[in-house]
C-alpha cells in the first residue's frame, strides 16, 4: 500500500536510457517512480493506481503525447503533466501548449529544471486538494 504523503511520478518515454535515467535521478530526490515506454501503458497504470505527476514524451510509438492528453486527463483530471521533448519547434511548442499540461520541458535544458517543474507540480497539487 502506497503512503497518502508518498509522491508518486509515472514517467512514459519511447526510450529505455531516458527512462533510466529519468528513474534514477528521481528516486535520488525521494520520488516513488513507475515507467512505461507506451500510451498503454501509461493508460494501464493511471487506471490502477494513483500518480500526482506524468511526465510524458511527445513522441510515444502509438501517438503524439500531446494529442493523448486528453485521454489520459480523463482518467485522471487532477493528474499534472510534465511534457518532454528531445527538440523544439514553434509549430510542436504551440501544439504541445494548447493542451492541458502543467509544464513543456525541453530534454536538452538539463534536469535542474525539471526537477524545479515537478517540486512546483506537487506544490500546486497541496494548494488543490488540501
Amino acid at each position: 500500500m502506497v503512503a497518502v504523503s508518498e509522491k508518486r511520478i509515472l514517467v512514459i518515454d519511447s526510450s529505455a536510457k531516458v527512462r533510466r535515467d529519468l528513474e534514477t535521478f528521481l528516486k535520488n530526490e525521494n520520488y516513488y517512480i513507475e515507467t512505461g515506454r507506451r500510451l498503454t501503458e501509461a493508460i494501464k497504470k493511471i487506471s490502477q493506481g494513483y500518480f500526482d505527476c506524468l511526465i510524458l514524451d511527445v513522441d510515444l510509438p502509438e501517438m503524439k503525447g500531446y494529442e493523448a492528453v486528453p485521454i489520459l486527463k480523463n482518467l485522471d483530471p487532477k493528474i499534472k503533466i510534465i511534457m518532454t521533448a528531445g527538440k523544439n519547434t514553434k509549430r510542436l511548442e504551440a501544439k504541445v501548449r494548447a493542451q492541458d499540461i502543467f509544464f513543456y520541458f525541453i530534454k536538452s535544458f538539463g534536469k535542474d529544471e525539471l526537477k524545479l517543474a515537478i517540486e512546483n507540480a506537487f506544490n500546486e497539487s497541496r494548494r488543490t486538494n488540501p
